[in-house]
């Protein structure tokens, strides 16, 4: 991926590919088309193909449940149950500081959510249209490489049950009177979202684009636990790197360069890496109020005053940092109290607080950054299916190789890219795929650069250069674990045949983006 001239980064924005503006124009027209027929029949959407009401175990769960993939939701509502007076975005742009995780492990989607919510104008273009009234919304998602639309209803599940499904005593409490407990019911608005929702009053656009989401990947369960780096990939078509505080060479470059640009050209999420339970028998260990293995979203960097901040949030949308600069500490001092303004951040139980930059490499182990990429940049892709040698095998560059020639000189970013498995999750290989390569230039012996991998099993893996013109080959060295988690504990009798078969689909869907792939 090169600019198509020298490049200074305008605003943050989308990958711009070959098909986004048919796809976002394709996506406006079902969303206007699907408004219109509706109208017509006096009816509002429902989503055939999504329809949380009457098809709740295929939209909740995938073929084969794994370990803490237990949902209950008590009841199906539209938004305009839930809410007095639903809006999208309740105060016209998306707030980050709002969005609140429900009853499913997808801290690490809603932490990128949290970031690309920061950066202006860009998760607006992700909403590419919608007609509240007839409960009609369209979202476009970055997958595998290229844009794609989706297309839902405002069917929500919540945590409150319908009054019929009362007990006696239940009732009871409400003086045997629904009316009562509906209105009662209306006082808790979106609290009574079973998954995620905003914290801001009458806002719908979180519980939204988490369904839209889901339904992308074909069932609520397969968002349970994954990696932000992916998710921020899927928001914006930009390219992620995971980077360990403890390689960090020079820590005032990285602040410099890299976090201070955050919300610019990168969106940035971090966590703390589990921590062994040996000598403690805590389920959840916290690092002064930061919880391990758990996501966290880089709303900004901030300088002032010759102390370097960064501003965080917790996608629980509470339980924060307890040490330094935590909301109320010591820190907070006459003279420091008036920087609040500058950091935009206010005290309160809202998962948002403050570190300073050395308490922050301290604390976090693991950062997640993903560079964007606005107009002026080419993108040119090849995906193959690639077999691999049988193990054991000589571990080895040269199980694949790209060429690639640059007309001119020019920042190149090189991608190295598995298919995106999760939404065919339970038929996926047992095998957890780890990438790396090197470039050579044309005509030389040593490679010009090699991508040091820090993370096993990453969806992809990319470098970051200055590129002279030139041919450029990229070998690639594909290893693999056997993953022994996967088990399939139920017989294929027991499987659903329609949902194995919209699974099948999508697989093969997916599978066909490769060059050397002939349907047959």
């Amino acid at each position: 991926m090169v600019p198509s001239s020298t490049y200074v980064s305008k605003k943050p924005n989308l990958l711009q590919t070959p098909e986004l503006e048919s796809v976002i124009a394709s996506c406006k027209k079902r969303v206007e088309r699907i408004a219109k027929d509706c109208r017509a029949g006096n009816r509002k959407f429902r989503d055939v193909e999504f329809d949380l009401e009457n098809d709740q175990h295929r939209c909740i769960y995938g073929l084969v449940p794994k370990q803490g993939e237990t949902f209950s939701p008590s009841d199906v509502l539209r938004t305009t149950k839930i809410f007095k007076n639903a809006k999208f975005f309740a105060n016209g742009t998306p707030d980050s500081t709002q969005i609140v995780q429900g009853g499913i492990g997808d801290c690490w989607f809603l932490s990128a959510l949290s970031a690309v919510a920061t950066a202006p104008g860009l998760l607006e273009q992700l909403c590419v249209a919608h007609d509240e009234s007839v409960g009609v919304y369209g979202f476009i998602f970055f997958r595998d490489n290229r844009w794609v639309d989706v297309i839902i209803d405002d069917q929500l599940y919540t945590r409150r049950p319908k009054y019929e499904d009362l007990t006696p005593f239940e009732q009871s409490l409400y003086h045997d009177d629904k009316e009562c407990y509906l209105k009662s019911a209306s006082v808790d608005e979106g609290k009574t979202l079973y998954f995620a929702r905003s914290g801001t009053r009458d806002e719908t656009w979180v519980p939204l684009m988490e369904k839209a989401y889901a339904k992308l990947h074909g069932h609520y369960a397969y968002l349970h636990l994954g990696k932000t780096s992916e998710a921020l990939e899927d928001l914006t078509g930009g390219v992620s790197k995971s980077i360990l505080t403890n390689d960090i060479l020079d820590l005032d470059r990285f602040w410099t360069e890299e976090l201070l640009r955050a919300n610019k050209d990168r969106l940035f999420a971090c966590q703390i890496s589990s921590i062994t339970t040996n000598r403690t028998p805590q389920s959840e260990i916290k690092v002064q109020g930061l919880v391990t293995a758990h996501a966290y979203a880089i709303l900004r960097a901030v300088e002032c005053k010759g102390k370097r901040f960064i501003v965080l949030r917790n996608p629980w949308g509470k339980i924060e940092w307890t040490g330094r600069w935590s909301d109320g500490s010591k820190e907070w001092t006459k003279e420091w109290i008036g920087v609040l303004d500058e950091l935009g951040h206010s005290f309160g139980e809202d998962g948002q607080f403050v570190m300073e930059y050395d308490d922050w490499l301290e604390c976090f182990t693991d950062i997640d950054r993903t560079l964007l990429f606005d107009s002026s940049w080419r993108m040119s892709s090849k995906w193959l299916c690639t077999p691999c040698r049988r193990l054991p095998a000589a571990f080895s560059y040269g199980d694949v190789s790209f060429i690639f020639k640059l007309p001119s000189a020019a920042p190149t970013v090189i991608s190295l890219a598995q298919l995106n498995t999760r939404y065919f999750r339970d038929l996926a290989s047992r095998s957890l795929w780890t990438l790396d390569f090197v470039v050579v230039k044309e005509g030389e012996d040593e490679p010009l650069m090699e991508y040091q991998h820090n993370k096993f099993q990453a969806r992809d893996v990319s470098v970051e250069a200055y590129l002279e013109a030139g041919t450029y080959i990229v070998y690639a060295r594909i290893d693999r674990v056997i993953d022994s988690t996967v088990l399939v504990d139920l017989s294929i009798e027991d499987w659903q045949l329609p949902k194995l078969s919209r699974i099948m689909t999508k697989r093969a869907e997916g599978r066909l983006i490769a060059s050397n792939i002939t349907p047959e």
